[in-house]
């Protein structure tokens, strides 16, 4: 089957340009160019019209937590889930990003390897949703950030983690995820709070990376932020505290950073409902947020989207509004949609999404107005592709 759409604006994941057509073939896209120099076969194919509307890579959300809801007590949540249910809510969440416009994510931390199973269960054609890259458990330290809920596994040692890594990996993870500090959502332990050691940072990225696996790191106060830098991670996560000799090492590396916006919103945003210790740790760690933004985009620093949906009130699907708050804090509608799409990409290792070319996967969205002059027209797709197919 082949679709052509004709005469639209496209954001390719890297450049705008107006007048295009895409002809999609299949599962990919087969041609991209100047609509008026369309090839024959986009005359066969079943049209769309794009004009006046902007066409765009498939959205990508690099911190999820499918198998959580977003309630207001997230660890009571953890206390009741199984991976049975863990599948089951993921299920249902995973559709929440798709109609979102996001056609692939990545999935941080979960009870055993009920986000693998539905990732793969969506590959096979069994359910719906976006691919999911899943880390299945996250590995802390014992008592770290996460030990009292159901996305993380306590290890200690670096040939501990090592292993732990390995471990997950034979579960099917395609991702790892360490925790290098302290949370807010977790009792008694400082945000800030350094985790684990130079040896055990560097096992876990020695080995992750041996499996051609990418390595995200939670990270929120700075000495934990520059230890999984210098570890050689892919990703910080959150990455709240960005202190300029951070924003130089980031840059310098190609260490990606994913801002969670929307995690600490969610929190911070509704201290009546969320449990008092993360309304405080969050307000704590909100201006150094700011600061830490506007310091990491002057800098140049790769960004992703990430949402880390699941936390509180934090739905899944969120990935538009966490291109918005990118904005609000001082990011162009350019470099957020950049984020949101050829960025995730590539920190992802998929070369095949994130970019309108021929030959890459068809994940499209099609919207009414142009989201990299106004990022609040992400939030309004009018139509949704994954891998040639209507979401």
């Amino acid at each position: 089957m082949q679709t052509y759409i004709a005469n639209v604006t496209l954001f390719d994941g890297r450049t705008v340009r107006t007048k295009q057509g895409v002809l999609v073939q299949g599962e990919r896209i087969a041609w991209v160019g100047a609509h008026a120099r369309a090839p024959g076969a986009a005359k066969a194919a079943r049209g769309l019209d794009g004009t006046g509307r902007t066409l765009s890579p498939g959205l990508i959300d690099c911190h999820v937590h499918l198998a959580f809801d977003g309630l207001a007590d997230f660890a009571g949540e953890a206390e009741r889930m199984t991976p049975p249910l863990a599948a089951v809510k993921a299920t249902v969440n995973a559709r929440k990003h798709l109609a979102a416009g996001v056609t692939t994510v990545r999935d941080l931390g979960g009870p055993g390897g009920a986000c693998i199973d539905v990732g793969r269960a969506i590959d096979d054609g069994v359910i719906a949703g976006p691919r999911v890259l899943a880390a299945g458990c996250a590995l802390t330290i014992t008592g770290g950030h996460g030990h009292n809920v159901a996305f993380a596994r306590e290890v200690d040692g670096a040939d501990a983690v090592r292993k732990a890594v390995r471990e997950e990996i034979k579960r099917g993870a395609t991702a790892i995820k360490i925790v290098a500090t302290g949370g807010v959502l977790t009792p008694g332990i400082g945000a800030t709070f350094t985790a684990f050691t130079r040896e055990e940072l560097a096992a876990a990225v020695d080995e992750a990376h041996s499996w051609g696996r990418p390595v995200a790191a939670h990270a929120i106060g700075a000495e934990g932020i520059l230890g999984a830098v210098r570890a050689g991670v892919d990703s910080i996560e959150h990455c709240n505290h960005v202190s300029p000799q951070i924003a130089r090492e980031m840059k310098e590396r190609g260490t990606y950073r994913s801002p969670t916006l929307c995690a600490l919103r969610g929190i911070v945003d509704n201290p009546k409902q969320v449990p008092a210790y993360a309304v405080e740790k969050g307000r704590a760690v909100e201006a150094a947020s700011r600061e830490s933004h506007a310091r990491a985009v002057k800098a140049g620093i790769l960004h992703v989207c990430g949402t880390d949906a699941g936390t509180p009130f934090n739905p899944h699907g969120s990935a538009p509004k966490e291109l918005a708050y990118m904005v609000e804090w001082g990011m162009t509608p350019f470099a957020a949609m950049r984020a949101g799409t050829a960025n995730g990409a590539d920190l992802l290792r998929r070369p095949d999404v994130g970019r309108v070319e021929a030959g890459k996967l068809a994940d499209l969205v099609l919207y009414a107005e142009n989201p990299v002059d106004d990022i609040t027209a992400a939030a309004k797709p009018l139509k949704v592709w994954k891998s040639g197919r209507p979401a």
